[in-house]
């Protein structure tokens, strides 16, 4: 099969809307929350979160488009035009024959819910006759990013959505990996965006228990490990991959951040939003992963925990990475606590947190846990408070999602 590299990123995060700045505030252990000005959260629960800071669609798009698009396929635009670029590619400018082989796969969970929300809300309060706007439903449905993407750059290969709930963009990193491995296409733009900062969001999740409501501290609420953790903290914005064939890479001398080697997908079959104690589900998608990588858990020397900063989540997964590593020592952190937690776009930004790791030789740290969970398993060395450099030739990247989804992918320091 073919080899998977990859050439350009990009990133719109509460950390940051260029991958510098984000990875130099994950490096640096920062956190992205603050209350949210989103919408009057005064009356919720939960009033606070990781918000997109600075984000100026005028700077990516034109006024037109950017009352046809909802904030999530905005961010998703930004992000790619981002990778697209940071890969030195202008497909616009390349022979459309060639363009038949680059595709597009993009992840979200949640899609266009503020639009969803404003809509509901403008018909409300009128006099009840049906009047919605034109764009209503190409702004709500969750395939539009990846297929607004297709349309910008005129990219005529593979071109869907993954929905997955919190997997869903290492879904559809996993799935545009496999796409060229099968020679079905030699570039593919891939990741995910989430815009789910609203009420509705809000207010279901943390009518499910799961967001923290620690509004007098937002800063230190997302707290991985912990046992004084209360729940994660809602995170918004997108991360895009560029995935080319490796040959095809060289041929244009591209630059190469890493190389992806392994992606394994499996279902936790166990609960509607909850994970098995046990980790199986966690375990299987790690033990696919390293299978399609043909390495062996020893030479996995960094995972990026999924780590929501929920009591049974943070030790299903731990239990899971147990159950494969066995006794080895294993080196992970939990960036969630910095960035808290992007749905749908999680695994996407976490896959550029995991590439920059290994090609810097630096672990990013888990921040606020001050107290670990006494019911954490022995032998797992979790970075604390500062990152640390340590050589890394294989990292991890973990993701789960509502429904058993489980998504694993495995980066590689690119050698030739």
């Amino acid at each position: 099969m073919k080899r998977v590299v990859i050439t350009g990123m990009g990133a719109i995060t509460p950390l940051g809307n260029t991958v510098t700045e984000f990875w130099q505030n994950i490096a640096a252990g920062k956190s992205g929350a603050g209350p949210i000005t989103k919408f009057d959260a005064s009356k919720f629960k939960t009033q606070f979160g990781c918000e997109v800071k600075n984000f100026h669609p005028e700077e990516f798009l034109d006024k037109k488009e950017i009352r046809k698009y909802d904030l999530f396929t905005q961010y998703a635009i930004a992000a790619s035009d981002q990778a697209i670029q940071d890969a030195g590619l202008d497909f616009l400018k390349i022979p459309e024959a060639e363009r038949f082989e680059v595709g597009v796969i993009w992840g979200t969970g949640n899609g266009g819910i503020g639009t969803f929300e404003e809509q509901l809300r403008e018909f409300h309060s009128g006099d009840g006759t049906p009047r919605f706007n034109p764009f209503f439903i190409p702004k709500m449905i969750v395939d539009i990013a990846a297929g607004v993407i297709s349309i910008r750059h005129k990219l005529y290969g593979p071109n869907y959505c993954t929905v997955s709930a919190c997997a869903s963009s290492n879904t559809a990193i996993i799935s545009a990996f496999d796409t060229i491995r099968m020679g079905k296409a030699r570039i593919m733009v891939a990741g995910g965006s989430e815009a789910a900062i609203t009420e509705s969001s809000v207010g279901g999740f943390s009518a499910a228990q799961a967001l923290s409501k620690r509004n007098d501290q937002p800063d230190t609420a997302s707290r991985p490990f912990d046992q004084s953790r209360d729940g994660f903290v809602m995170g918004e914005g997108a991360g895009a991959l560029i995935l080319e064939e490796l040959e095809h890479a060289q041929n244009r001398g591209a630059r190469i951040y890493a190389e992806m080697v392994g992606g394994g997908m499996a279902g936790d079959a166990y609960h509607l939003t909850g994970t098995s104690s046990n980790g199986l589900g966690a375990a299987l998608g790690m033990e696919k992963a390293l299978k399609d990588a043909q390495i062996v858990p020893d030479q996995i020397d960094y995972i990026n925990a999924h780590a929501t900063s929920t009591g049974i989540g943070d030790l299903s997964e731990l239990n899971g990475i147990k159950k494969v590593f066995g006794t080895k020592p294993v080196t992970l952190s939990a960036t969630k606590s910095m960035t808290g937690h992007l749905l749908g776009a999680a695994g996407a930004i976490e896959s550029i947190i995991s590439i920059m790791a290994v090609k810097e030789d630096l672990i990013p740290p888990t921040i606020n846990t001050e107290n670990l969970d006494p019911e954490i398993p022995e032998g797992l060395e979790i970075v604390l408070g500062k990152a640390i450099t340590k050589p890394l030739n294989y990292v991890l990247n973990n993701t789960f999602g509502f429904g058993g989804h489980t998504a694993s992918s495995i980066f590689k320091k690119y050698t030739n």
